[in-house]
């Protein structure tokens, strides 16, 4: 075919569709225009999931009249001047392209105003072309309204997911620019509903107890980094500074969407950033949880390049080893100043009890007669002893296992069990969380629950599956409307009998008297996969006699 240059409506259709991929893409262009504009107080408004309209007010200095139909040319910014300012990128956007891609696939219409104007200016586009143009009042900042977003690409709207999940997107991201921004008032308005809003205090354990809830804020950790100073280095390199917020161990979720990485201000993901949290929080989380994060990086510029992808939600760094070690060290500070949790009550020595029988027991396993409990180790393991040999058992995976069948099994029988609360729970939920929430609500009335509203985001849990603790509840209920992932159907149900059996079963370090242990394991030997835990861990582990013999070398 012969070589021709594409014309320019093709090259900004085809620049559109590398800066906006869904609804939440044109939120986060908009947001960060908004805070390179120095604002103090941002509202983001979306209906249908943002495709139906999406508008961002902000009270930052606004665009001088004279630039507004400037600044809807591609390449146009005001935040790059010469090729050496890439190296010293301390703004957020920086392409000049995120308001003509927009532009591309939608109606807009902006109004602003610079505090030295008489009058602000407002012009309206259709099809990236200016097609009004006038002055008009408006206080000092700018408001940009998105109207029918990708009318003009109508298959792209075919890979759009639900209202619900776009709008979840967009409450995600808008909850990050909240962390990253503790100081900026940040406002989120769904469907005419205020689902966010936090204070613009300055504090970040401030924006957590809005994003996540009160109790969270109070238990998470600070990251104290060593202070950043240019002459600070190591290899000619300036040393990171990490701040910001984790969780204690006894604090985590089932999922690494509380992951949150703000370098130099910019949200990001980094593997290298998540495998120092991995690295910090080694051995202190079980298989499967994750923690709490709210980790801000504070780096020379010319130390990581931002410039690595379109939507600049990937960085590089210079010196990825200096950025692990840093992180993961300040993050184990943090944790080794976190209090210990309560000590739980030992129980005495135990004196032998008769062999029990039990006929049967784990029938795909070489079968066991008689097991004798000889009692725990650590207050995490049940030590029984078979004809067979050794058995290792661990009671919370084991325990987990008996929930996770009997809780399906209520469930396909319509007979789920519940218990009625003395005094409701408060729950508090995330934007995101209430939004899985609308859409889940008769679905956790069958499991149980009975849910109500009680205020902003707020909820009073009145009744809960009867075998689910009580001290389990608000952690399980966060687990089950957690967006990740998007499950719907019976892949949802999955999900929830899970964590209800993760949250209810016997914890690692509590103590069982003989005929406990021994009950937990006659119920493991009903269930029909006793050899995993729900999440694919084993529930034991066997040391054969003739295993042992060679441990000792008496063979």
């Amino acid at each position: 075919m012969t070589i021709r240059v594409l014309d320019q409506e093709l090259v900004t259709k085809i620049a559109a569709g590398e800066v906006i991929e869904r609804p939440a893409s044109v939120v986060k262009e908009l947001v960060e225009n908004s805070l390179d504009a120095g604002a103090s107080q941002i509202a983001i408004e979306i209906h249908n999931g943002g495709l139906s309209l999406i508008r961002v007010s902000d009270n930052g200095h606004g665009i001088p009249s004279s630039e507004v139909e400037l600044a809807f040319c591609r390449h146009a910014t005001s935040k790059l001047q010469v090729l050496s300012d890439l190296e010293h990128i301390s703004s957020l956007g920086f392409r000049g392209e995120a308001l003509p891609s927009i532009a591309a696939v939608a109606d807009i219409e902006i109004t602003t105003a610079t505090t030295g104007e008489a009058a602000g200016s407002r012009l309206t586009l259709k099809k990236g072309t200016a097609a009004e143009s006038r002055r008009q009042a408006h206080p000092q900042g700018t408001t940009v309204t998105v109207h029918h977003l990708f009318h003009t690409t109508p298959a792209r709207l075919k890979f759009m997911k639900s209202v619900r999940t776009e709008g979840a997107r967009i409450a995600y991201l808008v909850t990050q620019f909240a962390l990253a921004f503790p100081e900026v008032r940040f406002t989120l308005s769904v469907d005419g509903r205020t689902t966010l809003h936090t204070t613009g205090s300055g504090s970040l354990r401030d924006v957590v107890a809005q994003v996540y809830s009160a109790d969270t804020a109070r238990q998470m950790l600070e990251l104290k980094g060593d202070q950043w100073t240019p002459t600070a280095t190591v290899h000619s390199s300036p040393m990171p500074v990490v701040s910001g917020l984790v969780s204690p161990p006894q604090l985590s979720r089932s999922d690494r969407t509380c992951l949150s990485f703000f370098v130099n201000r910019r949200w990001v993901y980094d593997r290298v950033l998540a495998r120092a949290v991995d690295e910090a929080y080694h051995g202190l989380l079980m298989a499967g949880r994750h923690p709490i994060v709210v980790l801000n990086l504070k780096i020379s510029p010319d130390m990581v390049d931002i410039n690595v992808h379109p939507t600049k939600r990937e960085v590089r760094f210079r010196h990825e080893g200096l950025v692990f070690s840093t992180v993961t060290a300040t993050i184990r500070r943090a944790l080794g100043r976190a209090p210990l949790p309560e000590t739980l009550t030992s129980i005495s020595p135990r004196p032998q009890e008769p062999l029990w029988e039990r006929e049967g027991l784990f029938d795909d396993i070489p079968k066991l007669a008689d097991v004798r409990i000889l009692g725990q180790l650590d207050n995490t393991y049940i030590v029984a002893e078979a004809p067979g040999g050794l058995y290792l058992v661990d009671q919370h995976a084991a325990h987990e296992r008996i929930l996770f069948e009997r809780f399906k099994e209520q469930r396909s029988q319509n007979r789920v069990e519940v218990q009625w609360l003395l005094e409701p729970l408060l729950l508090e939920l995330t934007p995101e969380e209430e939004t899985v929430f609308s859409a889940r609500g008769a679905a956790l009335l069958e499991l149980g629950f009975s849910v109500e509203p009680f205020g902003e985001r707020s909820y009073l849990v009145r009744s809960i599956p009867a075998q689910l603790r009580s001290e389990g509840i608000a952690n399980a209920l966060h687990e089950v409307l957690a967006p990740a992932g998007h499950s719907e159907g019976q892949e949802w149900n999955e999900k929830v009998a899970i964590s209800l059996a993760c949250h209810s079963a016997i914890r690692a370090g509590q103590g069982l008297e003989v005929r406990e242990a021994q009950e937990l394991l006659r119920q493991l030997g009903q269930t029909a996969l006793p050899r995993t835990c729900p999440h694919g861990r084993p529930t034991m582990i066997h040391l054969s006699s003739g295993e042992l013999r060679r441990h000792f070398g008496r063979e």
